[in-house]
């Protein structure tokens, strides 16, 4: 009778601590960017070329912020004071993609997520399933901080759209490419999430790299002491994910039409957020 009741406390307590359960991790990201300076015509010197170079590596990296519990989360960049956008010798870098102001809520339960972002100031909330990644888990072992980490991996082909700006002449390159995305993920916190819409794996993921980005998370506080609310964000246009991403490519081509060098002695870089 003893172990029977001992057995029966001990399932209650971990039903508990799975309905109470909540966490907040960090996650510092960095991006690759293939981009060339300078043309034929370009007066740049060595020197503004690699200090451009190291103030858009230094615009890559960000930090963000996954809020969860068991069955929902809210990923968001960590709030920071806006930065004037870097200039030097006619030359302007300039950073388009998902705003830095969004929310990407998750309901696992449900398949579905919603990205608040914006283009140019118009803010949107993509609306759709989450993705179906067909993970493909191995033995491989290795540690992150002080948790455990299994690697899994899944390939996919992409559309590669390359977008440059050479003399002030703005090109286009479209071309299929796979991608293997290789993730890193802990049993010792028992979630199926991760950073932005990663999620489906046995633990949460605090790796993933695809070979142009890599998100590595810094920090984990299980059961904080303030409590968390996850709240789906509700203001925005609606749009599918499909949808978002014809207007993205609209937008950024207008953008590179309009801040075109005139004289083809200037250049401007788009980095791709």
């Amino acid at each position: 009778m003893k172990k029977l009741i001992s057995l029966s406390i001990l399932f209650v307590t971990i039903s508990a601590y799975a309905q109470n359960f909540s966490g907040k991790a960090t996650y510092k990201t960095s991006r690759k960017s293939n981009f060339k300076i300078g043309g034929e015509k370009s007066t740049m010197s060595d020197a503004q070329k690699k200090e451009i170079e190291a103030r858009i590596r230094k615009m890559s990296q960000r930090t963000f912020v996954l809020e969860f519990d068991k069955s929902t989360s809210i990923y968001k960049e960590e709030v920071k004071l806006n930065a004037p956008k870097p200039q030097m010798g006619g030359v302007r870098v300039m950073s388009f993609g998902s705003g830095n102001s969004g929310a990407f809520y998750k309901n696992l339960k449900e398949k579905r997520y919603a990205n608040k972002t914006e283009i140019m100031g118009k803010a949107f909330l993509v609306k759709d399933s989450l993705p179906n990644y067909e993970w493909q888990l191995s033995s491989e072992t290795k540690n992150i901080g002080n948790y455990t980490c299994y690697k899994a991996t899944f390939t996919r082909e992409v559309e590669n759209v390359n977008m440059s700006l050479v003399n002030g002449v703005p090109k286009e390159e479209k071309k299929m490419q796979t991608i293997v995305t290789t993730a890193w993920y802990t049993t010792q916190v028992p979630i199926s999430n991760g950073p932005s819409d990663y999620q489906g794996l046995p633990g949460l993921i605090l790796e993933i790299n695809d070979g142009t980005t890599t998100i590595v998370c810094t920090e984990i506080v299980i059961n904080p002491s303030e409590k968390i609310k996850i709240i789906e964000p509700e203001k925005g246009k609606v749009v599918t994910q499909e949808k978002y991403d014809k207007i993205s490519e609209a937008k950024a081509k207008e953008m590179m039409e309009r801040f075109k060098s005139k004289n083809g002695n200037g250049i401007e870089i788009r980095i791709g957020g």
